[in-house]
């Protein structure tokens, strides 16, 4: 987060504009989700882009550093805005999110996390998500699996 902590250094907790991109990984009827470090909720994989990236560029490089995978295709879902991605963080940091998220269905590697900003991972059932989820991530998280379900499922169940 290196834009974001420059700005920061100037000021301070005021609310700011975050870019910032996401993704599930859906595999055999399972959402792979990151329990965060910062607040201990469950969460997607992702964060802020850098200056001059894509969401897509900053995606695969977020989810490189969090889960030292490779992903592949990544189909964006919607962009998300305004209420529904505001966050205040546990330092008090202030963020209104433009949020990409994206749906991911093929990586390449072997899943090691990056304890700094993930907890744990853990596969879920679609159908049973843990209740603390992230904040901004709930309208997309929903979002994705229902399009998962009716381009990925519909044929199959």
């Amino acid at each position: 987060m290196g834009y974001i902590s420059d700005i920061r250094k100037k000021i301070g907790h005021d609310p700011v504009f975050m870019p910032a991109s996401g993704c599930s990984i859906v595999k055999d009827h399972k959402i792979l989700l990151q329990k965060r470090s910062d607040n201990g909720r469950w969460a997607m994989h992702g964060g802020a882009l850098d200056l001059g990236e894509t969401f897509e560029e900053a995606l695969i490089r977020e989810v490189k550093e969090e889960l030292d995978i490779q992903i592949l295709n990544p189909k964006l879902i919607n962009v998300y805005s305004g209420e529904d991605v505001h966050l205040v963080y546990p330092n008090q940091d202030e963020v209104y999110g433009i949020s990409a998220f994206f749906l991911v269905t093929d990586y390449i590697g072997e899943i090691k996390i990056d304890h700094t900003e993930v907890a744990e991972v853990k596969w879920f059932d679609i159908d049973d998500l843990p209740n603390e989820i992230h904040k901004p991530d709930q309208k997309a998280l929903k979002d994705i699996i229902d399009y998962y379900k009716k381009e990925y499922l519909c044929f199959k169940e």
